[in-house]
């Protein structure tokens, strides 16, 4: 098991520390962007690296919509045979542009899902992480009918 319950309570809140453990070892997230009103929500491959995200994506809806308002969501999850675990990043997403900053983005090592070329980087930099891990099981069967 990833982490000890107390009480072997089904959720466990996660410290900043242990979510970051956690997004340092995945590799697949989802990314959320509101732009003109409208939201979004798109799988990504991504990076964690020093307390921030980097992903790589090509011109497009994403990169149109993150560009327009930079304000995003990102969740990563797992799940395994008897647990699960979610992390949740809210925070500022840019476009890297200076020489320097994308070749520290390129060292993290972005893998990409697709055999098409991407060519822009994007951090991600936090303002808000937020982990749960999950204890699976079949729902408790319920003695007493309730009042609704």
């Amino acid at each position: 098991m990833l982490f000890d319950h107390n009480n072997d309570e089904p959720i466990r809140v996660l410290t900043d520390a242990e979510s970051w453990e956690l997004l340092d070892n995945a590799r697949h997230g989802r990314l959320a962007t509101a732009a003109a009103g409208e939201l979004d929500i798109v799988p990504i491959n991504f990076r964690a690296s020093g307390g921030k995200l980097y992903l790589k994506t090509t011109p497009g809806t994403k990169l149109a919509e993150l560009t327009i308002h930079p304000q995003v969501a990102f969740e990563a999850d797992g799940i395994l045979q008897d647990e699960a675990w979610s992390v949740v990043v809210k925070g500022t997403a840019r476009v890297l542009e200076h020489a320097d900053e994308i070749a520290a983005a390129e060292a993290v090592g972005v893998e990409t899902w697709l055999p098409t070329p991407k060519t822009v980087y994007v951090e991600l930099a936090p303002t808000t992480i937020a982990g749960r891990h999950f204890l699976l099981g079949a729902e408790p069967e319920q003695t007493t009918a309730r009042d609704y």
